[in-house]
């Protein structure tokens, strides 16, 4: 089974709590009794986010946790690479990727299709989307033979 790891999950709820009132900063205590999360696994999720650029932090009385660009600009694809890494299905359909199969898989091509494919429609999904409570209408079809590999710069 495929399945993001709960860090994960966890960091694309704070997202979307921080994505839902963006014009104030917000402290971890406050983010982790909104979402009902222990703090120190919100702030471990936190200072994930910041490194990754997702999130910005601002000490002080007036400082906390506020989003680095517009939720309509942060993908899910971002947020799970901030925790988890680059998304690929396969080491050999990632581009860092080292296989020791790779010359005799003959399946390595469809392998970087599918990952292609998983990528291109997490891009599509927003942070705006996920803070929104409806239920996403994703703005791409993917028909697996339309995807080149030619087209993969990530």
């Amino acid at each position: 089974m495929l399945k993001l790891s709960r860090l994960t999950d966890y960091a694309a709820v704070v997202m979307a709590q921080i994505a839902r009132h963006p014009e104030q900063p917000h402290a971890a205590a406050e983010l982790a009794e909104a979402v009902q999360l222990p703090h120190p696994t919100v702030s471990k999720t936190l200072k994930m986010l910041v490194r990754a650029g997702l999130l910005e932090s601002r000490r002080g009385a007036q400082g906390g946790y506020s989003l680095a660009r517009p939720a309509s600009r942060i993908t899910a694809r971002d947020i799970i690479t901030a925790i988890e890494g680059p998304v690929a299905m396969t080491e050999c359909s990632h581009v860092d990727g080292d296989c020791e199969l790779l010359a005799t898989c003959g399946v390595s091509d469809n392998w970087q299709r599918v990952s292609l494919a998983v990528r291109t429609l997490l891009d599509s999904v927003t942070l705006a989307h996920l803070a929104d409570s409806s239920p996403i209408k994703l703005p791409v079809q993917l028909p697996i033979q339309s995807i080149s590999l030619a087209a993969d710069s990530a």
